[in-house]
């Protein structure tokens, strides 16, 4: 299974439904999504970039950049990077990826073309019409070689996706390599965890240069045929409002968002929130029972606390929707990989017991990219070592 199989599937079955939203442009439908990908692969082959190639794509959230890393990752390797970095941070990053192109912004100047300029990365202009449908863009490169109605994306399910890095926080960035089929059976674990059907919309307000917003919010919905409304991100005083343009039966979300959240329904009674949402999740680092407990009470909803990383292509253990039981505090059940805990001598350890969590399974990485020293400390006997310390 690959990133084009799961759009042309959800464009077989429901080609006029609509897949993408985003504030003041009209919405964009399956067929339209898949034949958007497949111009953006072929305007990468006229480029020169084939699918073993890696493609930085800098542009801001929302839809555009939402359609573009599902063409970019149908096409070739997609490395999406964060439009805030700096001159310091782009050099790093176009570096250690050996970005063979970067897509950016048309007519837009910064430190991202002045470094891709510098590094010698050919810069691709996305250009799209605010007026127009969500995430309909076009590439330079679409210019100099119309696509063929019969182009067809060539990656395998094996073939690699999506490259991150990690945080770094305590070391040097590692080069995460996702395929195609990682990504894939990590978008449909979250879907059969969430119960995601074609009639849900995601509304997201998670950057899309990371694992959370790419395949918990974006590609768990193609998977599912859903829809996702594509925000710019989330803003103080704006979830409301696209509660109300939006009408969305779901949202994901970092527990640092929810108090903001949480500020802005206490502007209002709770008799003038209307909505159909069905859940609200929370992911990406912890939450709090309190911050959870308010948010159900003010939503009417129950929230969903969830529990991923890179590694994982996102999630690894999610607490289950009602009628079954939700934890405050913890990550909830294997939602997806399995999951054990591990001592420092690589044996399995019994429930209760104190170690550091390890999965495996179709949603995990293979290895680091160029990194045999990280593979040797995070790969015990086929499990992968979180660095996380839990008990089941």
């Amino acid at each position: 299974m690959t990133i084009w199989n799961l759009l042309a599937q959800a464009a077989e079955r429901q080609p006029d439904a609509p897949a993408l939203f985003a504030p003041g442009r009209t919405p964009l439908t399956y067929a339209a999504l898949l034949a958007q990908t497949r111009s953006t692969v072929a305007a990468l082959r006229a480029a020169g970039i084939g699918a073993q190639d890696k493609v930085a794509v800098v542009l801001p959230n929302g839809p555009d950049m939402a359609s573009a890393a599902l063409a970019v990752a149908s096409g070739a390797i997609c490395a999406p990077l964060n439009p805030g970095y700096g001159a310091e941070e782009f050099r790093f990053y176009l570096n250690d990826l050996n970005a063979r192109a970067l897509l950016l912004p048309a007519g837009q100047q910064g430190p991202a073309r002045d470094v891709a300029l510098e590094c010698g990365v050919p810069c691709l202009d996305v250009q799209w019409d605010p007026a127009g449908p969500a995430g309909c863009f076009e590439l330079d490169a679409a210019r100099q070689a119309p696509p063929s109605g019969n182009d067809v994306p060539e990656p395998q399910a094996g073939d690699i996706a999506l490259v991150l890095h990690t945080s770094g926080t305590t070391s040097r960035p590692k080069i995460v390599p996702l395929s195609h089929a990682n990504l894939c059976a990590s978008a449909r674990n979250i879907a059969r965890t969430l119960q995601l059907a074609p009639r849900d919309r995601c509304l997201n307000i998670m950057p899309l240069f990371h694992i959370h917003g790419l395949v918990a919010a974006l590609l768990a919905s193609v998977a599912s045929g859903g829809s996702v409304a594509c925000t710019p991100g989330y803003r103080d005083g704006r979830f409301l409002a696209w509660l109300e343009e939006f009408d969305p039966t779901w949202t994901t979300a970092v527990p640092s968002m929810y108090p903001a959240i949480l500020a802005e329904l206490a502007e209002r009674s709770a008799g003038r929130v209307s909505h159909r949402l069905r859940f609200v999740r929370s992911s990406s680092a912890p939450l709090s029972s309190v911050v959870m407990r308010e948010i159900e009470a003010a939503l009417g909803v129950p929230m969903i606390e969830a529990y991923g990383m890179t590694e994982a292509a996102h999630q690894m253990a999610s607490n289950p929707l009602p009628p079954a039981a939700r934890k405050p505090g913890s990550v909830g059940l294997p939602a997806g990989p399995e999951v054990a805990v591990m001592n420092e001598a690589g044996q399995l350890l019994p429930a209760g017991a104190t170690g550091e969590i390890v999965i495996r399974g179709d949603n995990v990485t293979r290895s680091y990219e160029n990194n045999p020293e990280a593979n040797a400390k995070a790969f015990t006997a086929g499990w992968f070592r979180t660095g996380d310390q839990g008990h089941l």
